[in-house]
């Protein structure tokens, strides 16, 4: 680890980062030169007091995980994700099937705020989800380990389809199947999605019997219905900007003008303040519901 080179960086890409960047104002008294720390921060998700401490050469060695919660925070591109790495004493991760978040996409997050947007990879696991998002469809940013890819939990959890109405479900599983089916072929094998496809041959009849139909691609399930807990059947549209590089892809929902449900992604926000720790949408939804 490298103390001196690690906290001017640090630094450095934190000055060059203006309020306006990463969707905060910038207020009349503005004095600071970029970002405050605590701003930075708070984008990273940790203490003030731990990324001052490495700002000023005294913090412990950063975790890979703390280290990739930077990358993000700070906007750094795959190259400066990879400097940070190396001068914080790590190997840097492999780029493919990165989770780390394009700048670009990162920028458009910070102003898609109040619309409900998330950041997935290949294999349907979320990166990133704007406030709205989570109200929507669920923390999904929680889950950890295989289950973090939606393609995984449609076909192994019965609670992951609660979201959506049942008559929808074939589009959708059809569509999944193609999609992790085109995943597959871009990975390759020994890949994580070659693992995946093993495991739900193994577990799940109906994900067999798509994928015996060679599909390489489907009709994308647009517009999309959900069944919201608190505001009922939502029908908005998904519109899909994709990141070849690093095979990720972000998903913005937006409802028709003057429409029902148009209304009620207005009320979205309020259901956005439920307390830390209470059910995600999906879970929310009882079966006897359907």
């Amino acid at each position: 680890m490298d103390r001196a080179q690690l906290a001017d960086f640090l630094r450095v890409r934190r000055e060059a980062l203006q309020p306006e960047d990463v969707g905060l104002p910038r207020g009349p008294r503005r004095r600071t030169r970029g970002l405050r720390r605590e701003e930075a921060a708070a984008l990273s998700g940790m203490s003030t007091d731990y990324y001052g401490r490495l700002e000023q050469q005294r913090g412990p060695q950063p975790s890979p995980a703390m280290l990739a919660a930077m990358a993000r925070g700070l906007r750094l591109s795959l190259a400066e994700r990879d400097h940070l790495f190396r001068i914080a004493g790590h190997n840097a991760p492999p780029r493919t099937g990165s989770d780390h978040l394009a700048p670009g996409l990162m920028r458009i997050l910070d102003r898609l705020g109040d619309t409900p947007a998330q950041v997935v990879t290949d294999l349907a696991e979320t990166l990133w989800q704007t406030p709205l998002a989570a109200a929507l469809v669920g923390d999904e940013m929680r889950l950890t380990g295989p289950n973090r890819s939606l393609l995984r939990r449609w076909f192994t959890d019965p609670a992951a389809r609660l979201l959506y109405p049942e008559e929808d479900h074939p589009r959708h599983s059809r569509f999944f199947t193609a999609e992790l089916r085109g995943a597959y072929s871009r990975q390759g094998r020994g890949s994580r999605a070659e693992a995946l496809v093993a495991e739900l041959l193994e577990t799940s009849e109906e994900f067999a019997r798509w994928w015996s139909a060679h599909e390489v691609s489907a009709p994308r399930v647009d517009p999309k219905r959900f069944r919201h807990p608190e505001l009922g059947l939502l029908e908005l549209q998904c519109q899909v900007l994709l990141d070849p590089e690093q095979a990720q892809a972000l998903l913005v929902y937006t409802a028709t003008p003057g429409t029902e449900s148009d209304e009620k992604l207005r009320l979205l926000p309020a259901t956005a303040s439920r307390p830390a720790g209470a059910a995600p949408a999906a879970e929310a939804i009882r079966p006897a519901d359907a």
